[in-house]
């Protein structure tokens, strides 16, 4: 006889979960870049605690591990709003750009903090090493003249003196500059309006004179419908670089003239740049190639000789890998796995072992409240498939009635040229623990799936995106997964933009939460950052050309569509997005009569970094839904106003 009890039955999303919002913020220290130097590893750790502050550090080769950046420096760069590429360290020094001021700073024998640049108006990003010199190379963003538009170059600056010298101008955006080992050569990235550098950009390689300046530039590859990424130097000197010219995103090389492929294969080797340092690859001390890419939205790891093209897997329980950076015998990636947050992990390529130097949270995870991810690919428009995965609800302490199907929130990116993959991630566990089942998609427009699936979006943003949202809610009712009354979307920025459609151009949804997502296209071209100005020309259309379509596509004009409830949330000093995008469809959904409720943060941006906001924003979006779906959640949560509701 069984007499095990079986968990109590509970609504969906009434559970008590031990995954708190308190836990997430307080235990969380998300990870953003990596390097190393010789046996030593270096990263920047956000602290949700300390107002948001990125905080360099470095663990020695004897495994001590401490923080190089004192408060109140925060290690971030504002190139492009978005950064990226904050610091810089070498067996010459360390350097890093402090995001208060945007200046760069050394790290002094003492350890303190010594401003190296000086002029006003400027900002840093990818500074690289340039030894023989006694110098930095880096990519330069100068505001200074205040009209017109920042002016972007790639300069050296004299490390002694902090002076600054133009190497290359004249291009809209540069990126990833790389010395040759010998010194001797400069390899770097550029691109042009209206591309964005997922859709062409051009590789540059010059000999450094002996006065330090660049001559003969010449384009060796890429161009407006190619993208490159990530140029590196092997030990022998020749460069290396992916590209997608084959339609996926591949590695290859520069030999005696003429540009090979290493080891064609349907997969990514690359990334959307929308931030500095992005890398997926590096050399090992006997020159083969450590590689992390991604096969139908998931993450391998592989070695790659060169020489002779053997491409061994290197067998890993990570699932997702990023910022890949190699020593002489071991690599650093910033990876995780489906039960646990990412973290530093350290891979002995000798041993095929793997070391955790850092997870980005401290916080315990019990196995019985973690959803594993199922990889989904299901039917969308015009007989197409698209992808995503499904978190169905899972608490050990709780179990669902046999008349009950759970609540489903489908989960659209930001970018929109980016992806989301089965990492582990704290925002869909806050969910599931509780009863309600989450769909991360992966629509059409996302990387990771091709050239081709990237540029479905191409025209056709507010579309194909929330096409594809609809049908995978759809896959997922059709199997009885989910409840098809109590459906709901969220996103951020481009996933914001993605839900606000969805809930204005089709009554699919009963309610969906727009982080700092996006109302007005018009609005957005005309107030947005140099970076993205005109990236919406090929996800809409030139503007003002196609302005009746940038119309036609804006939520905010079509209000008298809507039909569900919403809940908005914005940053006060959001660039990219501004804040009067989110106040205008509060208003407009308000006046409609239908239930809404509009939070703004005082001092965030593009995204929430401060501890208080973060715990905020999850509370006040399970409280809504409680409200919507007709569940009481189990967390004391602080009331939201809510408009229009009875």
């Amino acid at each position: 006889m069984n007499n095990i009890a079986s968990p109590p039955l509970a609504p969906c999303g009434s559970w008590n979960s031990l995954i708190t919002a308190d836990l997430i913020v307080g235990e969380s220290t998300p990870i953003d870049e990596i390097a190393v130097v010789g046996n030593e590893i270096f990263w920047t750790e956000r602290r949700p605690r300390e107002n948001g502050r990125n905080v360099l550090v470095r663990r020695r080769a004897d495994g001590t591990i401490q923080d190089l950046t004192p408060a109140p420096f925060n290690v971030r760069s504002r190139v492009h709003e978005y950064g990226g590429g904050a610091f810089s360290v070498s067996s010459h020094g360390i350097y890093f750009c402090s995001f208060d001021d945007q200046r760069l700073y050394c790290l002094g024998a003492d350890g303190q903090p010594v401003a190296l640049t000086h002029l006003a108006g400027m900002r840093y990003a990818d500074a690289v090493p340039d030894p023989m010199r006694n110098r930095l190379i880096a990519v330069r963003e100068d505001h200074s003249a205040g009209t017109g538009g920042p002016v972007n170059a790639l300069i050296a600056i004299d490390v002694a003196t902090g002076a600054e010298r133009l190497l290359a101008g004249g291009h809209d955006f540069f990126s990833t500059p790389t010395v040759s080992p010998d010194g001797r050569r400069l390899a770097w990235l550029t691109w042009d309006h209206p591309n964005m550098p997922w859709d062409g950009t051009d590789l540059w390689l010059a000999a450094i004179g002996a006065d330090g300046a660049l001559s003969a530039p010449q384009r060796v590859a890429g161009g407006a419908n190619e993208s490159i990424f990530q140029p590196v130097w092997s030990p022998q000197g020749e460069l290396h670089f992916v590209s997608d010219r084959s339609g996926w995103w591949n590695l290859y090389r520069q030999r005696a003239g003429t540009i090979e492929a290493l080891h064609p294969m349907a997969a990514e080797f690359g990334l959307p740049q929308w931030v500095f340092g992005m890398t997926t690859y590096g050399f090992d001390g006997h020159g083969k190639i450590v590689c992390a890419y991604t096969h139908n939205g998931d993450w391998h790891l592989a070695l790659l000789d060169p020489e002779s093209g053997r491409f061994d897997q290197i067998v890993t329980p990570l699932r997702t890998i990023r910022r890949v950076r190699v020593g002489e015998d071991f690599a650093v990636v910033i990876g995780g796995v489906p039960t646990a947050p990412d973290g530093v992990v350290r891979l002995d390529l000798n041993h095929h072992t793997e070391q955790v130097l850092r997870s980005a949270s401290s916080a315990a995870v019990d196995p019985g409240c973690v959803s594993i991810a199922e990889a989904i690919t299901f039917p969308t428009e015009s007989g197409r498939e698209a992808h995503g995965f499904f978190y169905p609800p899972k608490n050990a302490a709780y179990r669902i009635g046999d008349g009950e199907r759970p609540p489903l929130i489908v989960m659209s990116h930001g970018g929109p040229t980016a992806a989301t993959d089965a990492g582990f991630n704290w925002s869909i566990q806050y969910w599931t623990s509780r009863g309600i089942a989450v769909v991360d998609v992966n629509y059409g427009g996302s990387t990771g799936y091709g050239r081709a699936y990237r540029e479905r979006l191409n025209g056709l943003w507010g579309v194909v995106d929330v096409d594809d949202a609809v049908n995978a809610a759809r896959y997922l009712v059709a199997r009885g997964d989910v409840d098809a009354d109590r459906l709901a979307i969220r996103g951020g920025s481009a996933g914001g933009y993605t839900t606000l459609c969805a809930l204005t151009f089709r009554t699919y949804f009963k309610a969906g939460a727009s982080h700092y997502g996006i109302g007005d296209l018009e609005a957005l071209v005309r107030d947005t950052h140099k970076f993205e100005s005109r990236y919406l020309d090929s996800i809409i259309g030139p503007y003002p050309a196609k302005r009746a379509l940038y119309h036609a596509r804006s939520p905010i004009h079509f209000t008298e569509q809507l039909s569900s409830a919403m809940i908005l949330f914005q940053g006060a000093e959001d660039k990219a997005v501004p804040p009067n995008q989110a106040q205008a469809m509060y208003q407009a959904v308000r006046s409609k009569g239908l239930p809404v409720a509009y939070l703004l943060f005082e001092k965030e941006g593009h995204g929430f970094r401060r501890a208080e906001n973060i715990k905020r924003a999850l509370e006040a979006e399970l409280y809504f839904y409680g409200r919507i779906f007709g569940f009481t959640p189990a967390d004391r949560i602080a009331p939201v106003t809510i408009d229009n509701l009875p």
